[in-house]
């Protein structure tokens, strides 16, 4: 078997899967380099250097074949850090070169392509959740700023809703799990990426003093309307499960 060791990138995948018809190889396993553990040390190493010109050729056959939205499953496959991600698009791509003109990823009686079902509807869930619970608090300097702490990579499928959504005040949301975050400046929706983890020690200390008047009002509604008789946990956990509870106001 050969193992082909890339960056970690979704540009660095792609050019492994291009290189993997490159050099014919048949018996292969794709993985990071951060994630790669030699067990056998007779196995076949392939180092790849990541190409954009060899990504967007796999990834412009790709939407020829399977279209926009099967590509955007697959970039879905990609963000969930599922531990055989590679291997599972490096099979959707071999299908769609095999099966042209066939919708190759509705084609559940195939195993990888069902697993590539299961992870877009577990990723657009967690993306769907994180619009719907992510909560800005006011910074001193007039920042609104987000902490999340998704089980999946979901920050690149949420920033459209929020750029499109949020255009007349600055903020920030933040990974706590895989420290980046989005910045929207009035004019620019872009990534950053801190060089340390950010330091949430003294994080209320930092809160515009409307925050906290926020925070108070807000919690006095919600107990005030809160009709005991009809409480219905059950319910409610289903609703709104227990680990997005740290982000809501309310749950504090």
């Amino acid at each position: 078997m050969t193992t082909l060791l890339y960056d970690g990138s979704f540009d660095g995948l792609f050019t492994a899967v291009f290189e993997v018809f490159e050099y014919r190889y048949k018996d292969v396993d794709i993985t990071s380099r951060e994630r790669f553990h030699q067990e056998n040390i007779f196995a076949e190493i392939h180092e790849v250097i990541t190409q954009t010109e060899k990504s967007e050729r796999v990834l412009n056959r790709l939407e020829q074949n399977i279209g926009k939205q099967g590509v955007y499953k697959l970039l879905k496959v990609f963000l969930s850090e599922d531990p055989g991600l590679e291997n599972l698009i490096l099979s959707a791509v071999r299908q769609s070169i095999k099966h042209l003109g066939e919708n190759i990823l509705e084609n559940f009686a195939d195993n990888n392509i069902l697993q590539i079902s299961k992870i877009c509807k577990s990723v657009d869930r967690e993306r769907h959740r994180m619009t719907a619970f992510v909560r800005f608090e006011k910074m001193q300097d007039g920042i609104f700023f987000a902490k999340i702490d998704p089980d999946f990579n979901v920050l690149p499928l949420i920033r459209k809703h929020f750029n499109d959504r949020y255009q007349d005040q600055k903020w920030m949301i933040y990974d706590l799990r895989r420290n980046y975050g989005i910045l929207y400046d009035l004019e620019n929706c872009e990534f950053f990426y801190p060089d340390e983890k950010l330091d949430f020690s003294q994080y209320q200390q930092k809160f515009h003093d409307e925050e906290n008047n926020y925070q108070t009002l807000w919690q006095r509604y919600f107990t005030k309307t809160n009709i005991v008789e009809r409480k219905n946990l059950k319910l409610h956990i289903q609703h709104v499960p227990k680990r997005y509870w740290k982000y809501l106001t309310e749950k504090w």
